[in-house]
């Protein structure tokens, strides 16, 4: 497997980003090359022993930061470490992208340069959230907020597949994110969608509210960029601030800290369940292409995980199961 990781991606890049590419070098059958700026990435490498020789470098001489439009930035800096992983992975000499930087310019660069896949008319960010049961996989994350009845169909038809190959669970239930159940709720465009996979062979359930995301009753979640984003948003610091609030609960006192320590192993285990980082990144689904979106704040874990995630994305072939899929719907 061949991985184009943007080194310059991230808040924390590119130490971690370095330091992830070690760690999945060391454990995953993958040759990884690192596109940023070589003095940075082999800087950071030099702190490192024994550096894993499935690991090179390819240099970027810009980035794009944050703040940057990234439609603008994809055009005006093509010497950009995303944009030169797109080409990477163009070329043939890729397999797959990983990237904690601007998801937009992740977006546009992939777009513009690999394409669509046969069939889909937009991308979008699929991301995995924890529940009780089986994770929800919310489709889109923000790719596309400009959404089209038959971009939420092919978004359930893309979650499908996905959700079928990689967490190996067949004919899993969709829904479409609403303010209520009953068909007659929502915007014109969610009805129409409704129509659409009413009709379709897929395990559609109809309308899905918010707090069925994490109660585990449906599997995919469809809804435009936008809200799906917003979602994301809310979802992480509502997370954050939980965490924040039970840690200063449990320091109140000593009985409460004593609770605090016998209960730890159950704590440490629902921070794993619930941390980002176990889950590496959020697959860009309908580009042609395989591109994984990682947090902006990914550790060296994170990163880890988003290699092994994009490893898993080429080794089934999702993309072709996608292609196949649409062709048989039409």
């Amino acid at each position: 497997m061949r991985i184009a990781l943007d080194g310059m991606g991230g808040d924390h890049a590119p130490r971690e980003v370095v330091a992830g590419a070690i760690l999945a070098a060391r454990e995953y059958d993958s040759r990884i090359t690192i596109v940023g700026d070589q003095n940075l990435i082999h800087s950071e490498l030099e702190k490192h022993k024994n550096v894993p020789k499935n690991i090179s470098v390819h240099h970027a001489g810009s980035f794009i930061r944050m703040d940057e439009s990234a439609a603008v930035s994809i055009r005006k800096k093509k010497d950009s470490s995303i944009s030169i992983c797109a080409d990477l992975v163009k070329e043939g000499q890729a397999d797959a992208i990983v990237t904690a930087g601007h998801t937009g310019a992740a977006v546009v660069a992939t777009t513009l340069k690999l394409r669509l896949l046969e069939g889909i008319e937009r991308p979008g960010i699929g991301i995995l959230f924890p529940t009780m049961k089986t994770p929800t996989l919310l489709l889109d994350a923000g790719a596309n907020i400009d959404t089209k009845p038959m971009h939420l169909y092919q978004y359930a038809m893309m979650g499908d597949v996905y959700f079928r190959y990689i967490l190996k669970k067949n004919r899993p239930s969709i829904g479409i994110l609403n303010i209520g159940e009953e068909e007659t709720k929502g915007t014109d465009t969610i009805k129409e969608a409704h129509q659409l996979l009413s009709k379709s062979n897929l395990h559609f359930i109809g309308n899905v509210e918010g707090r069925d995301i994490f109660n585990g009753s449906v599997d995919i979640v469809v809804c435009d960029g936008f809200v799906g984003n917003v979602v994301l948003k809310v979802s992480e610091s509502i997370a954050d601030v939980i965490g924040k609030m039970l840690k200063q609960e449990l320091k109140r006192n000593a009985l409460t800290m004593l609770g605090a320590f016998l209960a730890k192993p159950a704590f440490d285990a629902l921070k794993k369940e619930i941390d980002f980082s176990e889950y590496g990144g959020a697959p860009l689904l309908g580009v042609a292409g395989n591109c994984i979106i990682s947090h902006g704040s990914s550790n060296a874990r994170a990163i880890k995980n988003a290699i092994r995630v994009a490893g898993e994305f080429v080794k089934y072939e999702i993309n072709q199961h996608i292609i196949e899929a649409i062709r048989n719907s039409n």
